[in-house]
């Protein structure tokens, strides 16, 4: 089944997502019945020879597998629809598969190779089945962004385009398997939506792969696409990377557009590549970089970023003789209301992050640890930036060109649907009061943000809450980074090991984890890369972050590439898919 669907088709996906337990999650039945409803119908299992080839798979060695006309694209597309068939109803990664639409751009791209003959040429990510995450727009599916508001029968966000990260990944030929589940609007750690219920961690499906882009860090990570986006707007690409042992990428802010992708908070929302190497996200990062005339953060970005292709910067000695800082409030986090993120970091995450410091300096880098470099003071400063008075401005945007022509702004849903939209996405409480982060619990919020909706282009207090706090911040990164004489940053991508959502939800709680430290990256816009380092003794990963300063993302890709090179560090996963653990990756 497509989830190109008549709107009457998606009754039963909006009508089970909204059947609620005391936890708020969707019950089994209905988590069930949303299955069914959105996840294609069994193709033919892929035979187990195809294995030995496919996973584990780079977007080189599927070429080179395309190039010796071992597999055609329809046969490779077939087999990741396979796998999502028989390993989606324990994970759950997968919101929306797209069978119908990913098999006729296989189809496509077999004949026009044929019909090329010996002259066919391939365009960079030709013939790879990819997924997309769920708040980014994909013309003629329904763009969730996780929320069951979006699925009301007849009234459904079915994407009248595509975004343009979106058009641009299939201009380079990727094949677009489907949406990837998210928790509602990305405003969560966690990965629980109202559209499709729980995601389940690849390693462990107990276990929880983080949000608010778990669906595509576990869709990647066992081997269910070749790679896929995220996006990010405090932590939510790097964090779930994180859980799964996969790469993720946060470009410098205006790198790539955000256009077409229901906002979080817009002017700190971001969205990047995700692949279980760090060349395949040099390749697509190639393919989604660029200046778009609907994200005003674009503009100039070709001017200011390092020449492309990112590929080019992949050295396996690219670290060596490099300095690299750990920031101190990432070490010792403040309480809440303090300077740190108010997430402490768990003892046994600070072991795993010295032995990759170790593996670092192994690999001919220089580790600088002192108090004075990024202390709490920084972290307030980078928390100045003040977003939340424009909130609803980035999701008029959105809904402007890339609503169903029943709503194109917050008002024009109001009205059809008679229900306010929420105030994780307008910004406005259902007391009347501006709307905050989504964050760890506990975590310090911004100052006072001025009361009522605001317009950034018109807004006469906008250098003051906004621009200057941002400039003020980048230019204390910049300075620390220069006092020290750093080429850049490491430190924890996440606070803690995966935490274990099942046994949270059957002691009546609701898992809210793990947490990260990691938003002040979206403060400043500079760039950032989680990349695998380890394992903890319980089998989960653990990942190193890198960052850097604005518009060195070519750089940076190439340190991470050199110490995953060094430290191969990636395991796969070995996938359940008994009825036990069925149950376990659906339901508290």
């Amino acid at each position: 089944m497509s989830t190109r669907l008549t709107r009457r088709e998606f009754v039963g996906a909006a009508t089970a997502a909204s059947l609620p337990l005391i936890t708020g999650l969707p019950s089994l039945a209905g988590a069930e019945r949303a299955t069914e409803a959105v996840v294609a119908p069994t193709p033919s299992l892929a035979p187990d020879a195809m294995d030995h080839d496919m996973l584990e798979i780079t977007v080189d060695g599927l070429h080179a597998l395309y190039d010796a006309k071992k597999y055609t694209v329809t046969e490779v597309t077939k087999y990741y629809l396979a796998r999502i068939a028989r390993y989606n109803p324990v994970y759950r990664a997968i919101l929306h598969t797209d069978t119908a639409g990913a098999l006729k751009t296989a189809a496509a791209q077999d004949a026009a190779a044929k019909a090329g003959g010996a002259r066919f040429k391939r365009t960079a990510l030709w013939g790879v089945p990819i997924v997309i995450k769920a708040n980014t727009s994909v013309k003629g599916m329904v763009t969730s962004a996780g929320w069951s508001g979006y699925l009301i029968p007849g009234l459904e966000l079915i994407a009248p385009q595509d975004a343009p990260v979106v058009a641009k990944l299939r201009a380079a030929g990727a094949v677009i398997l489907g949406h990837t589940n998210m928790p509602d609007f990305a405003a969560s750690d966690t990965n629980m939506s109202t559209a499709f219920g729980r995601t389940g961690n690849a390693y462990n499906p107990r276990f929880s792969p983080g949000g608010s882009s778990g669906g595509t860090v576990t869709a990647v990570t066992a081997n269910l696409c070749v790679l896929g986006t995220g996006t990010d707007t405090a932590n939510s690409i790097r964090m779930p990377a994180a859980t799964s042992c996969v790469v993720g990428v946060l470009p410098t802010r205006g790198l790539v557009s955000i256009a077409g992708i229901q906002p979080l908070d817009w002017l700190r929302d971001n969205t990047g590549p995700i692949a279980r190497d760090v060349r395949d996200t040099a390749i697509a990062l190639t393919v989604m970089a660029g200046e778009d005339s609907k994200d005003f953060q674009t503009k100039g970005s070709a001017a200011q970023a390092e020449a492309g292709p990112y590929t080019n910067y992949l050295k396996s000695d690219a670290i060596k003789g490099k300095r690299f800082g750990v920031p101190a409030f990432m070490m010792t986090p403040a309480a809440p209301g303090g300077g740190g993120g108010g997430t402490p970091l768990q003892p046994e995450t600070r072991e795993q992050f010295m032995k990759a410091l170790d593996e670092l300096r192994n690999a001919g880098a220089t580790v600088v640890i002192d108090d004075n470099l990024l202390p709490s003071s920084f972290a307030a400063l980078a928390r100045m930036v003040g977003t939340r008075p424009y909130t609803a401005e980035g999701t008029e945007l959105f809904l402007k060109d890339f609503g169903p022509p029943e709503y194109h702004s917050i008002e024009e849903y109001e009205q059809v649907m008679g229900t306010p939209m929420p105030g994780t996405v307008t910004g406005i409480q259902a007391g009347g009061g501006r709307g905050g982060r989504a964050g760890a619990p506990g975590a310090p919020t911004p100052p006072a943000a001025p009361a009522g909706p605001k317009q950034l282009e018109t807004d006469p207090a906008a250098d003051s809450t906004y621009f200057a706090p941002q400039r003020a911040a980048v230019a204390a990164y910049n300075a620390a980074l220069d006092q020290f004489k750093l080429d850049g940053l490491v430190y924890p991508a996440i606070q803690m090991p995966p935490n274990d959502e099942i046994a949270a939800l059957a002691n009546g709680g609701r898992s809210s984890g793990p947490h990260s430290d990691t938003g002040w990256v979206n403060d400043i816009g500079v760039p950032a890369i989680s990349v695998p380092a380890g394992f903890y003794d319980s089998g989960l990963p653990f990942n190193l972050e890198f960052s850097a300063k604005r518009w060195r993302d070519g750089d940076l890709i190439g340190w991470v590439y050199s110490f995953e090179q060094a430290t191969h560090a990636r395991k796969p996963p070995v996938l359940q898919e008994n009825s036990n653990h069925r149950r376990a990756a659906s339901t508290p």
